[in-house]
């Protein structure tokens, strides 16, 4: 079934062959075009006119709304608007044969999308989750972008409490799932780490194929197998070698349900990081074991990568095109985004940071650029709710251990870190990095440009405190 005849079923309509021929759906009235459909969501039905005036077909749920006579032919009116969107896209992706790849997990979920699609583009033709549309609107949006001729489309789900992601798995039924880790990411509403592994394994009931999970996370390690396989599900678990020595040997009897991708052996500098990887190759019933090298950097986004291997090689992707893939991985911006300006090099990690991030990017930080000053730039981790204060303190378990020469703290929450270092300022490490707590990020920005050495400068907070604000 096409999208028209799709369309028309959902409003019960009886029209005139041919007269519905949607061209793109879209939700932001300024982008409309001749034929495209345009869905009034909420405030969007006050734009309804412009978009009719275009040449658009309409929906719209303010049953207030006055139509022109001559537009009422492309206008339908709707009970809701978001719930015509969700059921429009949930009835296009049964009518699609491509693979949907849905991710979830509390960090890493866009990097791993990123990674998944560029892996995939070498060979296949498909669409990928853009900017933030991994909601109730946002993802059914990306999935009516979806054409008859693609070969995948990822989708990245997003979610504060439950039942969200039940909802985006119901919608899209993905062939492969993906939950990236459990972290402190929407302790605001779910309380627990606990309840967070549970709203994200929601996504598990609506999986038709293959479950990738990193097997290492306190959480995920420990779901069931045997149920899932019951269920016809194939679970996939991204391990650490060097934590999983005796598992990766199960090369005898059993070596054909290993499905586990193993990592290890990293090394990175500043420049380019090299990994090993080891998993069973089911076409030729062996081991397969490769060195790679790659672009990205850190131990957490080489279990990224790997993550994203696995989902590459369900989809028959063969290893010369991954080994030439990984070397130029692109990324959305301010994720560990690299930018020179004269003397000064920024690390621009601001899209989002949660404790588990936070840590990550500090760690791989201290390992590079150790030729020139360098000096840590973060700010507050949002929706962490009751443990706000215990989890922006934790982090100086992270900078005790780290090679900065200044380290420059912004945001309310991030008193509660500035206080823990001052009550241990007599320890050593911490008496060898300058730290300051500022009350703008403008003064940061100030600060920063007062500084005249050659310098790098690590820059890292939720997407609420947009600290990228402070790059000169």
């Amino acid at each position: 079934m096409d999208k028209n005849n799709i369309f028309c079923n959902l409003i019960n309509c009886k029209c005139e062959s041919g007269f519905i021929n949607i061209k793109k759906v879209l939700m932001n009235s300024k982008e409309v075009e001749k034929d495209d459909l345009f869905v009034a969501i909420r405030g969007g039905n006050k734009f309804a006119g412009e978009a009719l005036e275009k040449g658009a077909y309409v929906i719209y749920d303010d049953e207030n709304l006055q139509i022109e006579e001559k537009f009422k032919k492309k206008a339908f009116h709707v009970k809701d608007s978001v719930e015509f969107l969700q059921k429009f896209a949930e009835k296009w992706r049964k009518s699609l044969n491509l693979k949907v790849i849905g991710i979830t997990g509390s960090n890493g979920k866009t990097t791993v999308k990123d990674m998944i699609y560029h892996l995939l583009s070498v060979k296949y033709k498909g669409k990928k989750t853009e900017g933030n549309y991994n909601n109730h609107i946002g993802l059914p949006f990306t999935l009516l972008r979806a054409e008859k001729d693609d070969d995948f489309i990822i989708l990245e789900m997003g979610m504060s409490d439950f039942g969200e992601i039940d909802l985006l798995g119901k919608i899209s039924s993905p062939d492969i799932s993906v939950i990236t880790n459990i972290g402190e990411s929407h302790l605001e509403f779910l309380k627990t780490k606990k309840n967070v592994f549970k709203a994200k394994t929601e996504i598990v009931p609506h999986t038709r194929e293959t479950l990738v999970i990193n097997g290492d996370d306190e959480y995920l390690k420990d779901i069931d197998e045997s149920n899932l396989k019951k269920k016809g599900l194939k679970t996939i678990k991204i391990l650490n070698m060097g934590n999983n020595e005796n598992d990766k040997e199960n090369i005898g009897a059993t070596a054909g349900q290993n499905n586990n991708f193993y990592y290890g052996d990293i090394d990175f500098n500043e420049i380019e990081a090299s990994f090993s990887l080891k998993y069973f190759d089911e076409n030729c019933k062996k081991w397969i074991q490769k060195s790679y090298n790659t672009n990205v950097l850190g131990e957490h986004n080489i279990l990224n990568l790997t993550t994203a291997i696995s989902v590459a090689k369900q989809m028959a992707l063969e290893d010369n095109d991954i080994e030439k893939a990984i070397k130029d991985i692109v990324l959305t911006n301010m994720r560990f985004q690299i930018i020179t300006k004269g003397k000064t090099t920024y690390i621009n990690d601001a899209y989002n940071a949660s404790p588990m991030s936070m840590k990550k990017s500090l760690e791989t930080f201290s390992k590079i650029y150790n030729d020139r000053e360098k000096i840590a730039v973060i700010g507050d981790m949002l929706e962490l709710g009751e443990q706000e204060a215990e989890l922006h303190a934790s982090i100086f378990d992270v900078i005790v251990n780290t090679n900065l020469n200044k380290l420059y703290l912004y945001g309310p929450r991030m008193r509660f870190l500035y206080d823990r270092i001052k009550e241990n300022s007599d320890n050593e490490n911490i008496k060898n990095i300058e730290t300051e707590y500022f009350e703008s990020k403008e003064l940061i920005k100030e600060k920063l440009e007062q500084i005249k050495s050659e310098k790098v400068i690590l820059i890292k907070a939720s997407r609420g405190m947009k600290l990228e604000d402070v790059i000169g």
